[in-house]
C-alpha cells in the first residue's frame, strides 16, 4: 500500500507579489510556496518538491491540501475566545514537587501559584496550563485525590481572575474536578488512553482537548520501541487517535494535537519532528508544541542545565511559529511573548 503525505515548505513572509504562487498555512500568518510530497511505498520513503503553482493534486491530496489551508476556528474557553490565526502562548504552572523544571516552586501554596499564573496572563499568556503530576521519566505516580487537591484551588483562583485555564492531567476524575472548578481545556499527555473513563467524560464535555503522542501513552509515556521514521510514525499515530476519539462522539473541531516532544524520543527524533512540524497541519487540527527547557536543548548546548535553556527554548518556539504552530507551551512567558511580538512585527513590516 502506498501512502502520501504533504508537508508545506518554502515559507514566505508575505503573499505580496506572489499571486497564485503561495498558499496560506492554516489560515494563519505564514504562507508557503511548495509542498514536499512524501511517499511511503513498500516500506521505503521518497520525496519530491512541487511548487504550489504546479501542484496538481490527486483526490486524496486535495483533501489534505484543504485541511492544511483551512483556517482554524478560535478556541471557546468559557468567556474567553482564543484566536488561532496567530501563535498563542500557553504558560506552564506545575503544582508538583518533582517536575523536571519548576517542581516544588508552588506546590504547597495555591495562592502564590495563582498569583504567578495571573502574572503569566498579564505578560501575554493566552492560556494557563495547570498540572498536578510530573510526567518526566521515572516520576512517581500521583493518587488522583492528591492531584485534585494540588490543582483545584489554583484553578478556582485563576478562573476568578478571568484567566483561561487548561488542566494538564491523564485522569478522568481530575479532569472532572478541574472543569467544575472553571478550567475550559483538557491537556492529556496520554491522548485519553491512560484512564478508561476519560473518553466518555470528554465526549460529554464541550471544551477543547489536547491529544499528545507518546510511544506508550496508556502506561509510562516514555517506554516503547524506537521510531524508524519519527515524523511519519507520529503523524500516523495522531491520525489514528483522532479517528478513535471522534468515533466515540468527541467533535473533531474540539481536538488539538501535540507531537509529544521529549516523550520517549531520542534527540534525533525530536529534531526530525520539529523540523517537519508543518506536516501535522494535514491532520486538520490546531497544533500545540511543548518543548520548553526539554533535555534535547541541553544536548545541543553543551549539556546546559534546565535553568539555562531559555535561549534554546525561544529558538524552538520561533521555529514552531514559522511553521504555523498555533499554541506554544512554555515556562518562560514574558521572554517568549516578547520574542513572538518581534517575530510578528517583522512579518507585519514585510506587509507594509
Amino acid at each position: 500500500m502506498t501512502r502520501t503525505y504533504l508537508r508545506p515548505t518554502a515559507f514566505v513572509d508575505t503573499p505580496v507579489n506572489f499571486d497564485g504562487q503561495v498558499a496560506r498555512l492554516a489560515g494563519g500568518m505564514m504562507f508557503f510556496a511548495a509542498y514536499e510530497i512524501i511517499t511511503i511505498a513498500e516500506g521505503k520513503r521518497s520525496s519530491r518538491l512541487v511548487p504550489i503553482d504546479r501542484f496538481e493534486p490527486t483526490e486524496d491530496q486535495a483533501a489534505i491540501h484543504t485541511r492544511i489551508t483551512a483556517p482554524r476556528a478560535p478556541l471557546a474557553m468559557g468567556e474567553r475566545t482564543i484566536r488561532l490565526d496567530q501563535p498563542q502562548v500557553m504558560g506552564i504552572l506545575n503544582m508538583t514537587p518533582d517536575s523536571f523544571s519548576d517542581g516544588g516552586k508552588y506546590s504547597t501554596d495555591p495562592a502564590r501559584a495563582a498569583a504567578i499564573g495571573i502574572d503569566m496572563a498579564a505578560a501575554g499568556a493566552a492560556i494557563i496550563d495547570v498540572g498536578g503530576e510530573s510526567t518526566r521519566p521515572s516520576a512517581a505516580p500521583v493518587w488522583e485525590g492528591d492531584e485534585i487537591v494540588r490543582t483545584q484551588p489554583v484553578i478556582e483562583r485563576l478562573t476568578r481572575s478571568g484567566a483561561a485555564v487548561s488542566i494538564d492531567t491523564r485522569k478522568a476524575s481530575v479532569m472532572d474536578a478541574a472543569l467544575s472548578a472553571g478550567a475550559t481545556m483538557v491537556n492529556d499527555v496520554s491522548a485519553l488512553m491512560f484512564d478508561t473513563q476519560a473518553l466518555a467524560l470528554m465526549a460529554r464535555a464541550t471544551c477543547p482537548v489536547v491529544l499528545m503522542h507518546s510511544p506508550d501513552a496508556a502506561k509510562t509515556l516514555h517506554d516503547g520501541p524506537a521510531q524508524a521514521d519519527p515524523l511519519i510514525e507520529t503523524y500516523d499515530w495522531l491520525s489514528d487517535r483522532i479517528k478513535a476519539v471522534v468515533a466515540v462522539g468527541i467533535d473533531r473541531a474540539r481536538i488539538i494535537v501535540d507531537p509529544g516532544i521529549g516523550f520517549g524520543k531520542s534527540v534525533a527524533a525530536n529534531l526530525a519532528i520539529i523540523n517537519g512540524l508543518s506536516l501535522f497541519h494535514g491532520l486538520g487540527c490546531p497544533l500545540l508544541l511543548g518543548a520548553s527547557r526539554k533535555r534535547f536543548i541541553g544536548a545541543l548546548s553543551n549539556e546546559a542545565s534546565v535553568e539555562h535553556r531559555l535561549g534554546g527554548s525561544v529558538a524552538v518556539v520561533l521555529e514552531g511559529a514559522k511553521q504555523g504552530v498555533q499554541l506554544l507551551r512554555v515556562h518562560d512567558v514574558p521572554e517568549t511573548v516578547q520574542a513572538l511580538k518581534v517575530w510578528r512585527g517583522l512579518r507585519d513590516q514585510a506587509l507594509s
